[in-house]
């Protein structure tokens, strides 16, 4: 892939959720680049993330989800490119910016001191509340009466309230013990804490200690923050202040002036911090606290120049997820009937997208979307343009909405299981549809799906979601013909086409693990027979099979014993090359 231009860079991206009180996290340190023209697919059973994965890619997110970690880069030239138009108030508030840079610029040289000053707060602060060992085990026990309450409260709402009286009855009960339990592990906290804070109060002598390091701290901060700055921080600072001009140049007043003043402010506390704020990583993560940093290329008399490193998992701005989604970055969901509006024309919904994102007229967009309509196999399109979404078969809804997705020629279309609610004829049909439409728009698939014949047939290479890691990517003839990770090699021995007469068809023992927990270790070693001791006390490493392919597996370990993969897919090559024709 190195001759590929990376199109989407995912690095160390994790998500959470907030679930009844609880964090669940989803994705766990994904890192995959994403090629430009290629189709990678992306397969794990139910419930190992794929849907999340590739829902950040667009900002897709349900409303209790987060990316609490990682970043998301986006490398589209003509996005990235940004202009400011120039005027007398632009200068007026590039003025005011240098201004209030230079003034935090001084701020650099007490760094030292202040992160004392932080570190002396921060021990005063744990004098008066409780040691962490003490804290830890009375959360650890909360947060167990929590668990177990949640859930018996999940199990009771599963039980036939005429059937099951005495267990509904049992379980109230529990709860209730539980919630009391709880209770007073709360009052003990707090009575924990109001004995540390007196007992800090009534030592004076303590006290006094710290008043005194605080006081000669400040002394010396207020000593080394008085100097002047050089001329090369004066114009690091004019640079920055064109920069934060650009970032915010392509919003609405209002909100522009509130982020502006927002980037001054987390400006301010990064040259507080001590921050090297000529690193060009450290300033674009300054910038990613409020909005996504637009770097100065240069200027002229009418505009200011910059391009943007786009960073899908930082974007807060919600009008820029409008210039990506859907013009840059589509999907096609599982279900065509969820896509598409039921009371309006599948003509008009065609035109509606084409009309939001491209600059033409009706009548335009109108032949666009019948010429869209007949590259998707649409029969007589123009007599079926003002049909409804329910005057077409589930195949051709389908087509509709792959029509709708590549409306606007986006560079990277999600297909999220698009034929799993197909029969298999329209499966294969839609599949080749996917297939000869990428030749022609050039665009790059993510293909989310369980099936792996269907990854025979689409794909170019691999990603192995489970638990919400990648296990193992690769192309797919690697992946298939030389699978490493012991998940890769159950899911191939569950392939229906791979089993023999009378013989049991193979399944994958025990359940993925609760997200909800801390994992250590393998995730896979519980369902694993080929699990190591190591697999059950430390996460492996990323291996690297080859230059393409990737295992994150101890049995590569060259310390590891040689283990053989299961007989059903040794000889597996064959047996491919007849079923899917890989």
């Amino acid at each position: 892939m190195e001759n590929k231009k990376v199109l989407l860079s995912v690095e160390d991206l994790e998500v959470k959720f907030r679930v009844r009180g609880r964090i669940l996290t989803a994705i766990r340190g994904v890192s995959l680049d994403i090629y430009e023209n290629e189709s990678i697919a992306i397969v794990g059973e139910s419930g190992s993330g794929k849907s999340v994965l590739t829902k950040t890619f667009a900002g897709m997110l349900d409303e209790n989800g987060f990316i609490s970690r990682g970043n998301i880069i986006f490398d589209d030239a003509e996005l990235a490119d940004t202009c400011v138009k120039k005027g007398r108030m632009t200068q007026l508030r590039l003025n005011f910016f240098k201004k209030r840079l230079d003034a935090y610029a001084r701020l650099l040289a007490g760094a030292g001191t202040y992160q004392a000053l932080l570190d002396l707060d921060r021990e005063i602060e744990e004098k008066k509340t409780l040691p962490e060992e003490a804290a830890g085990e009375i959360r650890a026990k909360m947060e167990d009466l929590r668990f177990r309450m949640t859930e018996a409260y999940n199990e009771k709402m599963t039980l036939d309230s005429h059937k099951d009286k005495e267990k509904i009855h049992t379980l109230s009960a529990q709860i209730a013990s539980w919630k009391s339990e709880l209770a007073g592990l709360k009052r003990e906290e707090r009575a924990l804490i109001r004995e540390h804070k007196r007992s800090f109060r009534n030592d004076a002598a303590l006290r006094a200690e710290y008043a005194e390091r605080r006081r000669a701290l400040k002394e010396k901060y207020a000593g080394e923050i008085s100097g002047d700055i050089s001329d090369e921080v004066r114009q690091r600072n004019e640079r920055i202040a064109k920069e934060i001009w650009l970032s915010v140049g392509r919003i609405g007043a209002f909100r522009r002036l509130k982020l502006a003043i927002g980037l001054l402010r987390a400006l301010k506390k990064a040259m507080r911090l001590g921050v090297d704020l000529s690193d060009e990583a450290a300033l674009n993560a300054v910038f990613d606290n409020v909005i996504f940093r637009v770097r100065y290329i240069d200027e002229n008399e009418e505009r200011l120049h910059g391009v943007c490193v786009l960073n899908l998992a930082k974007i807060k701005y919600e009008k820029d997820w409008t210039q990506i989604r859907g013009s840059r970055i589509a999907t096609v969901f599982q279900d065509p009937m969820t896509s598409l509006n039921p009371i309006i024309t599948i003509g008009k919904q065609i035109t509606s997208v084409i009309l939001r994102h491209q600059n033409c007229s009706e009548a335009e967009a109108r032949n666009r979307a019948l010429s869209l309509m007949k590259k998707v196999g649409i029969p007589n399109a123009e007599k079926r343009f003002d049909d409804y979404p329910f005057q077409y078969s589930g195949g051709m809804r389908q087509r509709i909405v792959i029509a709708i997705a590549l409306s606007c020629q986006p560079k990277i279309l999600i297909c999220d299981e698009p034929t799993t609610a197909l029969d298999v004829t329209i499966q294969a049909q839609i599949l080749d549809l996917l297939k000869d439409l990428q030749k022609e728009f050039g665009y790059t698939i993510v293909f989310i799906t369980h099936d792996l014949g269907v990854v025979a047939n689409i794909a170019d290479r691999v990603a192995v979601l489970y638990a919400g890691q990648i296990v193992e990517v690769g192309k797919v003839e690697e992946v298939f013909y030389d699978p490493r990770h012991p998940y890769t090699w159950a899911l191939l021995a569950s392939l229906p086409q791979l089993a023999e007469r009378n013989t049991k068809l193979y399944s994958i023992e025990g359940t993925p693990p609760s997200l909800y927990n801390k994992i250590v270790g393998d995730p896979f070693a519980p369902r694993n027979p080929y699990c190591l001791k190591i697999d059950t006390l430390k996460e492996p490493p990323m291996f690297a099979v080859s230059e393409t392919h990737f295992a994150k597996t101890w049995l590569l370990d060259p310390r590891a014993p040689q283990v053989e993969k299961p007989e059903s897919i040794r000889d597996i090559h064959e047996k491919l090359r007849n079923a899917y024709h890989v």
